[in-house]
């Protein structure tokens, strides 16, 4: 595998890989999803390419960027280990140079949800996508499914600016007690650990009610009331969402994600599934 930290370095080895290129941008601290990404790039395409690379933009100003998890020497080994081609590392600096003054809004979808719980955090997302994305150049490129919200802003804003690349969605990898894989999962005591599992939980719970008549409401309602029970200390949302335009549902219709975001101790995580 080989390994470049910065543009130029990239454009000589990006032109150095023959055939079909599968992309796989990261924040890093990798684990098995991770992992999955890179699996399933190594299926549809000849070559694979990633990136680490902990973007500052789509962080607030209360928020973790400081103190999340880095580990580039392990992750590195990771990805090699996985059969990754080429591992873009790049800094602050190469991405976002003296003067940047740029930014990539995509409206609608990027609106509520997360947008309205981090402010500014699309803007930072679609901004560093669009950016790896021109860099790289690839055929596809892969993302989890977890982050459902960022994969529809990804898809609409590549879209838009008819970015010649096509943009893959991978289920989310779960642990055993089906915990959502995440990085920010390294935050979690043990016990808020034992109880997070109150989030995936009250996703099946839900989506079993409504699939079985039970009203939206209702069914929204025990789910945020178990996790109150399990210790959540705030429910940033938990809906029903249209999976296309993630507009709210108050009635089961047509293809549908149950979507959540709440904190536990001071960690917050998200989750989502298909009904």
């Amino acid at each position: 595998m080989q390994i470049v930290l910065n543009s130029e370095e990239l454009t000589r080895a990006r032109a150095q890989l023959e055939g079909s290129v599968a992309f796989v941008p990261t924040m890093g601290a990798l684990h098995a999803g991770h992992m999955e990404l890179v699996a399933e790039a190594r299926k549809r395409a000849d070559k694979v390419a990633a990136s680490i690379f902990v973007n500052p933009t789509q962080f607030g100003e209360r928020e973790d960027y400081g103190r999340y998890p880095r580990r580039e020497a392990d992750d590195a080994a990771m990805l090699e280990q996985a059969g990754c081609d080429l591992l873009w590392m790049p800094a602050a600096g190469d991405i976002y140079p003296d003067g940047f003054s740029t930014t990539v809004s995509v409206a609608g979808v990027s609106e509520r949800w997360e947008g309205e719980a981090r402010s500014g955090h699309f803007d930072g997302v679609a901004t560093v996508v669009a950016k790896l994305l021109l860099a790289v150049r690839p055929d596809i490129a892969l993302f989890g499914e977890k982050d459902f919200q960022q994969l529809a802003v990804i898809r609409r804003m590549v879209a838009d600016l008819n970015l010649p690349v096509d943009i893959v969605g991978i289920p989310t990898v779960r642990e055993a007690d089906g915990l959502a894989l995440s990085s920010r999962n390294a935050y979690l005591s043990d016990d808020e650990r034992g109880r997070a599992v109150a989030l995936p939980n009250a996703l099946q719970a839900a989506r079993a009610g409504i699939v079985n008549g039970q009203s939206v409401g209702a069914a929204l309602q025990q789910a945020k009331q178990s996790l109150v029970e399990a210790g959540f200390l705030k429910i940033d949302y938990f809906a029903l969402v249209d999976a296309a335009t993630l507009e709210p549902l108050e009635a089961a219709k047509g293809d549908m994600r149950l979507i959540a975001a709440a904190v536990i101790g001071t960690t917050r995580l998200i989750d989502n599934i298909a009904v």
